[in-house]
């Protein structure tokens, strides 16, 4: 099992064992379903600072929200792809809303459905004033394809920040992983939205799930900083 370190992160860098433990204890607190989202109209209203995670059909969207929070039926996990026909909504201890996306990309769904989730996923990036950053999760086996391409430009129209994930990453070895890292890497260069750091992950071996959840927990704060000072005011 992976503790959390400078090989968890393209490229690699040593992580701050304080925010290590600021992520742990983000993620150890209570973690509750909020509400399932098929239609506009149904958005909970807006609130906590939101986080979302976005992927192919069976890229691993719920198996990585589950390893994040440490419970396995936290969000639902299926083998069959296009499960996730919803925005799913999960409040973290008060201080984050995790957000699992439909998956996008599969081919077996019909031309109404995708054209729904589609745009209801669109809706959402462009309008949720809480919305703060997306977690763009890529396969690590086959890197960057079409459809991600699409979430990509959806994501960069919308202005919005996103951190690429890649998971499944026990099934190769190290010098692929890096190849397909570096490759990533190269194509994301000319995306200012996007963060310049990728996440290597493995949600069914825990690899690299101590990090990100340290960046997340980073994020949150630097979230909660200005909101604070404005509560306390001018001094």
């Amino acid at each position: 099992m992976f503790e959390g370190g400078a090989a968890d992160l393209y490229p690699a860098r040593d992580i701050d064992p304080d925010l290590l433990e600021s992520g742990r204890r983000l993620f150890a607190r209570e973690a509750r379903f909020v509400a399932g989202v098929a239609e506009r109209g149904a958005l909970p209203a807006d609130g906590l600072p939101e986080i979302a995670f976005a992927g192919r059909s069976n890229v691993g969207k719920s198996s990585l929200v589950n390893a994040l929070t440490g419970r396995r039926m936290l969000a639902r996990t299926s083998n069959t792809p296009g499960r996730t026909r919803q925005l799913n909504f999960f409040n973290l201890g008060g201080e984050l809303m995790l957000v699992d996306l439909p998956g996008y990309g599969y081919a077996a769904a019909s031309k109404q459905a995708v054209e729904r989730w589609t745009g209801l996923v669109r809706h959402y990036l462009r309008s949720r004033a809480s919305l703060c950053r997306v977690c763009m999760l890529i396969d690590a086996r086959h890197g960057l394809k079409e459809p991600d391409r699409g979430m990509i430009q959806m994501l960069d129209q919308a202005g919005i920040s996103y951190q690429v994930v890649l998971t499944k990453t026990d099934k190769l070895g190290a010098t692929e992983l890096m190849r397909t890292a570096a490759r990533v890497a190269a194509e994301l260069a000319a995306h200012t939205a996007a963060h310049p750091e990728i996440h290597l992950t493995s949600a069914e071996k825990q690899r690299g799930i101590a990090v990100l959840r340290a960046a997340l927990a980073a994020f949150a704060r630097s979230l909660a900083a200005p909101a604070m000072a404005m509560a306390e005011g001018p001094s």
